[in-house]
C-alpha cells in the first residue's frame, strides 16, 4: 500500500513534466532571455519565494552567483530571505535598482509579501518575473508587459515545486548557454 502510493507520486510528477514540457518551454526561454539581458547590462537578479519557494530562491541565487554545471564568471544574484510583508519589500527597496530583475517563486498562491515586493520592484523600474502554480489570478493584473509569468498547470504545491526546480535548472543552463556557448564534450 505505501509502496504503491510512493510510486503514484513518481507517476504523477512524470506525467506533469511530460505535459508541461511543451507549454513551459517558451515562457522559461523568455525568462532566460530576461535574466541574461539583466546581468549582461550590469543589473542583478534578486530572488525570493514563499514556503518551499524560499529554498528554491537560494538554490537559484547560488547557481547564478557561483556556478551551475560549469565554471564561468559569477553573476550578480542574491536570494532575499525575509518573507514578512514589510521585510521583503524593504529588501527590494534597499537593494533593487532600475534594470534589475526580481524573480518570485510562489507555488501556493500569491503570498502577500511576494505581491508587495513585486509592487515595490515595479515602482523602482525593475522587471518582475514570477514562477507560479495554476492559479495566477493575483499575478496577472499586477504584472506589466515587460514582466514574465511562468505558470505550472497543476494545483498541488508539491508537483508545482518539483516543476519549478526543473525550470530553474533549465534557466541556469540557458543563461550559461547564452554566456558561454555550447558545452564541449570530451
Amino acid at each position: 500500500m505505501l509502496e504503491q502510493r510512493i510510486q503514484q507520486q513518481f507517476f504523477e510528477c512524470a506525467d506533469l513534466l511530460g505535459q508541461a514540457a511543451g507549454s513551459l518551454g517558451r515562457p522559461v526561454a523568455v525568462l532566460a532571455e530576461a535574466v541574461f539581458g539583466c546581468v549582461t547590462a550590469g543589473g542583478k537578479v534578486l530572488v525570493a519565494g514563499s514556503d518551499a519557494g524560499s529554498v528554491l530562491a537560494r538554490i537559484l541565487a547560488a547557481n547564478l552567483a557561483g556556478r551551475f554545471e560549469r565554471e564561468r564568471p559569477p553573476l550578480a544574484a542574491l536570494a532575499l530571505r525575509d518573507d514578512t510583508l514589510q521585510g521583503l519589500a524593504s529588501q527590494v527597496q534597499a537593494l533593487g535598482q532600475p534594470g534589475d530583475l526580481l524573480l518570485l517563486i510562489d507555488a501556493g498562491g500569491a503570498a502577500a509579501a511576494l505581491l508587495e515586493s513585486a509592487r515595490h520592484a515595479q515602482a523602482q523600474e525593475m522587471t518582475v518575473a514570477v514562477l507560479a502554480g495554476a492559479d495566477t489570478s493575483a499575478w496577472r493584473p499586477l504584472l506589466g508587459e515587460a514582466d514574465v509569468l511562468v505558470a505550472v498547470p497543476h494545483q498541488r504545491p508539491a508537483r508545482v515545486t518539483e516543476t519549478h526546480l526543473l525550470m530553474l535548472h533549465c534557466l541556469c543552463d540557458a543563461v550559461d548557454l547564452q554566456l558561454m556557448g555550447e558545452l564541449e564534450t570530451a
